[in-house]
């Protein structure tokens, strides 16, 4: 019966949360890393003509690592009967899609204070 709870995707595969994290870690790290590259940097840039927009990327990047092997050590601990029980979506829904906002918002966020401090 148990069975009858898990969710399939494509031939008889069960989710993995664990891996679904973990793959959304990885694209959410390149995701912020080129809005970093694109609009913090470049913001950066304009204020300053030295090395610094790319010491200011590394840093602000190096940041942001520990927050997402939070997000993903908190999956990487489930047994296998937990990673595929259904019963964990609306969390891993929840830490997805925190993942996401700090990705997303975060860069946008310190763009518009660099601008306002430049």
């Amino acid at each position: 019966m148990k069975e009858l709870s898990h969710q399939h995707h494509g031939a008889g595969k069960t989710r993995d949360w664990r891996k679904s994290m973990s793959d959304h870690v990885a694209y959410a790290l390149l995701v912020y890393t080129g809005l970093q590259i694109f609009l913090t940097v470049k913001a950066l840039s304009q204020g300053f003509s030295s090395i610094l927009p790319y010491m200011a990327l590394i840093i602000l990047v190096a940041a942001i690592i520990p927050a997402c092997r939070w997000f993903e050590k908190r999956w990487a601990g489930l047994s296998d009967e937990q990673a595929a029980d259904m019963g964990y979506a609306a969390a891993f829904r929840r830490d997805a899609i925190g993942l996401w906002l700090m990705a997303i918002c975060l860069p946008l966020a310190l763009t518009g204070i660099l601008k306002a401090l430049l």
